[in-house]
């Protein structure tokens, strides 16, 4: 895995609309992929709109974000008019404290729902910055209340959505508290591979990453030192092989080292 520099102090970025978004970022608005055709329906496990729900989605939706790695897309304190799905790509959610120390509280994967937080509470309580390019669909948080009254199914998949995201943090919490180190960056790995499978975006046993030794430090609340030390263990117990950015795992090993294993539910709803 490669290094990377730790973020340093800085203040909070104002919050951008999409045209400043796509100035400051060069993210090109469009809208390329219509509803009836979007790729996450043909994943395994996803559930299938009505045509009402369809035909709701397909107004609900404004647009469509074509980013680049790097590029913060919501920022803590911001107050953001718009919420996004994932098409494709890697982001992740963190808090930055005064002094640039990070915590990377998870990992956006295709299908998940991004700026709900400030969606419902009018302010984000955590950032969010692509970690590899990323192709995003927007939607306008004006019409989020439209979607609750008129459409309880797609409210109950966004409650879903919320809920499972919360149970992610219960367990990323219980990492950080309670696993030893080892433990930690085994249960991550295994999580992350997990939600990966189930987008089909493994060959077998492996995994393209865009992660740095630096993103998991962060999201393990380790330091890069300690962390190195930790996958090269993993690595000499053959629970992992990490080249480039390439992840192949033993999973038996790796639920035995941190004693859990991936229990994901099977209908997985999209927005």
């Amino acid at each position: 895995m490669e290094n990377a520099t730790r973020p340093s102090s800085q203040p909070l970025r104002q919050p951008r609309s999409k045209a400043q978004l796509a100035s400051v970022a060069n993210i090109s608005i469009s809208r390329k992929v219509p509803c009836n055709k979007c790729p996450l329906g043909r994943i395994d496990g996803s559930r299938q709109f009505t045509k009402e729900e369809l035909e709701f989605v397909q107004t609900f939706k404004s647009g469509e974000l074509t980013i680049e790695a790097g590029t913060t897309i919501l920022s803590e304190g911001s107050h953001s008019d718009h919420l996004y799905t994932v098409l494709s790509g890697w982001g992740f959610r963190h808090k930055l404290l005064e002094n640039g120390r990070r915590q990377i509280l998870n990992f956006a994967l295709p299908g998940d729902l991004i700026g709900l937080q400030g969606s419902l509470n009018h302010e984000m309580g955590h950032s969010v910055e692509a970690l590899s390019d990323m192709f995003l669909c927007v939607f306008e948080r004006s019409r989020l209340w439209e979607l609750y009254r008129n459409y309880p199914t797609l409210a109950y998949d966004i409650t879903w959505l919320a809920a499972r995201e919360e149970r992610m943090l219960d367990e990323h919490l219980l990492s950080i508290g309670q696993r030893t180190a080892e433990q930690r960056a085994a249960y991550l790995i295994l999580f992350m591979f997990a939600r990966a499978e189930l987008r089909q975006m493994t060959a077998k046993s492996s995994l393209n990453v865009p992660l740095t030794q630096r993103h998991l430090a962060d999201a393990l609340g380790l330091s890069l030192v300690h962390t190195n030390r930790v996958l090269n263990r993993l690595t000499r117990r053959n629970a992992i092989k990490w080249t480039n950015h390439t992840l192949s795992i033993n999973r038996k090993q790796l639920v035995e080292i941190a004693g859990w294993e991936p229990d994901l539910d099977e209908l997985r709803p999209y927005i």
